[in-house]
């Protein structure tokens, strides 16, 4: 009879080790399960922020490209006996900081030459232009240039194309 008790027990302690390695092995799933959400939050949450930091960024860039605009536009009115005036260097100096800044942050501007093929894309059309030399929807002329930053547009290059 004494055999039998203890092959109860055993068998008892048996079913008791069965149990809790099906236990430790729901835990261990579960926080296994845990961690790996953990880790695509984490991951989630690293794009949301570069997102919306590259949103941030690219507003700012549109404001200092708007900046630099008006650089371009004075720096075409210069009159030819100023342009070796200290003031007018000092500030042809400023618009080539800016330039730089944005050639740090990765702003490029968008390659855009006489007889292109129009781009709504990549061009704004401002202006449709009667043309005899060239086929319809060429362009003319950049009147405004365009940006690009990680291959998204910026600012659109604005363009005059042919009817």
């Amino acid at each position: 009879m004494n055999h039998g008790k203890q092959e109860t027990k055993k068998d008892d302690l048996e079913k008791k080790i069965e149990e809790c390695e099906k236990l430790k092995n729901e835990y261990l799933a579960g926080w296994q399960r845990a961690r790996a959400d953990f880790v695509n939050y984490k991951k989630e949450e690293d794009l949301s922020i570069k997102a919306t930091a590259s949103f941030m960024i690219t507003g700012i860039i549109r404001e200092i490209l708007s900046i630099l605009d008006s650089f371009e536009i004075i720096e075409g009115k210069i009159p030819k006996n100023l342009k070796d005036d200290i003031n007018v260097k000092g500030i042809l100096q400023i618009k080539n900081q800016i330039l730089n800044l944005l050639k740090k942050e990765r702003v490029e501007v968008i390659a855009v030459k006489k007889g292109d093929d129009f781009n709504p894309s990549l061009h704004e059309a401002i202006e449709e232009v009667v043309d005899e030399d060239m086929e319809s929807g060429k362009i003319i002329e950049e009147v405004r240039k365009g940006y690009v930053r990680e291959n998204r547009i910026i600012v659109p290059a604005r363009v005059k194309i042919t009817k």
